[in-house]
């Protein structure tokens, strides 16, 4: 299937690793020149690599977005470019904050990472999408926003996210852009939590598997990256809001 997004320009962001480097390599096979954004250079270089980089168009940007000076920079940097038709925030997390007493401080750093961050990107890149009557933006978010999985910050955040996208995307679907969610379950990254777990921790590990995981196994950045980049494309124009969980049946919700 063609996706219909060859020579459009597509944002990721949380770009270097895991979920957001198998989502820049998916929109790249499509077409669509990316400009992958991550904190780390070394990481967005070993990506530009893998996607055959300059050459092809792709740049990167080693930007830290919790810091609202390097956000705005950011968007500077984004003016110049003569469009930016996709965005895909992928950035997000617990920020290792588990406790639910924790701190007002801890508690508006993790509404900065899920939840302000792209608000401001949108903000500023979705009036330019409407301008031209199309684009595409994909939140991506956790079956935590459904579910009591995972710290409560981090669950409410999540929740937040996903009002967002539904109540959002209304407003400005009228104007050909098409806004939605992805809700991942556990997936198995290069330097994240569950390959530690699976090698320091294997009974937790495989009781985890056993018990949550109905597939039997934990997913990869590219079953995640393939859903996304099909929310990308130009066959969703009727998928407004929607909510598309992606989980390997771990989920208990019935409905996303």
């Amino acid at each position: 299937m063609d996706l219909g997004i060859r020579g459009k320009t597509a944002l990721v962001t949380g770009a270097g690793r895991g979920i957001g480097r198998a989502i820049s390599q998916a929109l790249a096979s499509e077409g669509a020149r990316v400009i992958a954004v991550s904190r780390t250079q070394s990481d967005l270089d070993s990506l530009l690599d893998s996607i055959n980089g300059p050459s092809a168009g792709h740049m990167a940007i080693a930007r830290d977005l919790m810091d609202r000076r390097q956000t705005e920079a950011l968007l500077a940097e984004l003016s110049a470019q003569p469009s930016v038709d996709i965005v895909v925030h992928n950035l997000g997390g617990t920020l290792d904050i588990t406790d639910p007493f924790c701190s007002a401080e801890d508690w508006r750093n993790v509404y900065r990472l899920n939840l302000e961050i792209p608000i401001e990107l949108n903000l500023d890149l979705v009036p330019r999408m409407t301008a031209r009557g199309w684009g595409r933006i994909v939140h991506i978010s956790s079956i935590s926003a459904f579910e009591n999985q995972g710290p409560v910050s981090y669950c409410a955040m999540k929740a937040a996210l996903a009002a967002y996208t539904r109540s959002f995307a209304g407003i400005v679907a009228k104007d050909g852009v098409i806004m939605t969610s992805v809700l991942p379950g556990a997936v198995m990254t290069e330097g994240g939590y569950w390959e530690s777990a699976k090698a320091t921790n294997p009974d937790h590990y495989n009781k985890y598997v056993q018990e949550r995981m109905r597939i039997g196994r934990l997913g990869t950045p590219q079953e995640i990256a393939s859903v996304v980049a099909f929310l990308c494309s130009e066959h969703v124009s009727f998928a407004v809001g929607s909510t598309m969980t992606v989980d390997g049946g771990q989920g208990r919700g019935f409905f996303s």
